[in-house]
């Protein structure tokens, strides 16, 4: 397998991005859109910018890596080699992004769009959705223990089916917690 070490790559060329470990580079404004990557690594790099709308990540590694500003549309992260996984997220839009079963602890999610993203059974234990939209975002099973709710809009988590110990919520955020009992609140 080819590795590229410290390389940033500006407004790439989908065929420049061959199959390979990517370790410190920097991608930035670049169109990956609809690619298929599989058995690609990715080690404490950093996208900025990107559109990566409807990749494939099929056992492709992610490790220690950073969008920031991306378009990740519709991607199913589930499908990614869950070895070491750590992502993190800044002014991202990830609507219709798939989390199903991945462990994700200590995840920042900040300023992003999370409409309608399948967190299933996932494992979210002390993640951040800071000033995160998460209308119809589909908590059910998840570990939530410790996450941070309370900048958070739009969500609807059952706490029955979730686990939400010690996650925190602001006062304005309790109807996304209470929506399934069908209570007025004032």
């Amino acid at each position: 397998m080819v590795q590229i070490v410290d390389k940033s790559f500006f407004r790439a060329e989908k065929s420049e991005i061959i199959l390979g470990q990517y370790e410190d580079c920097s991608f930035e404004e670049c169109d990956f859109s609809g690619e298929k990557w599989t058995n690609y690594k990715f080690i404490d790099c950093t996208f900025k910018d990107c559109n990566l709308s409807l990749i494939q990540v099929t056992n492709t590694s992610f490790q220690s890596v950073k969008f920031d500003g991306c378009k990740i549309m519709g991607v199913l992260f589930e499908n990614a080699n869950p070895f070491s996984l750590q992502l993190s997220f800044a002014n991202c839009n990830l609507n219709h992004a798939s989390f199903y079963k991945l462990t994700l602890k200590n995840t920042l999610f900040q300023l992003c769009d999370l409409q309608e993203v399948d967190f299933t059974q996932a494992d979210l234990t002390l993640s951040d959705f800071d000033r995160s939209n998460l209308q119809l975002a589909l908590f059910e099973k998840t570990n939530l223990e410790k996450a941070n709710f309370s900048t958070a809009n739009y969500f609807q988590i059952d706490p029955s089916t979730n686990k939400v110990k010690k996650a925190k919520f602001s006062l304005v955020g309790l109807p996304g917690l209470l929506s399934q009992f069908d209570l007025e609140i004032k």
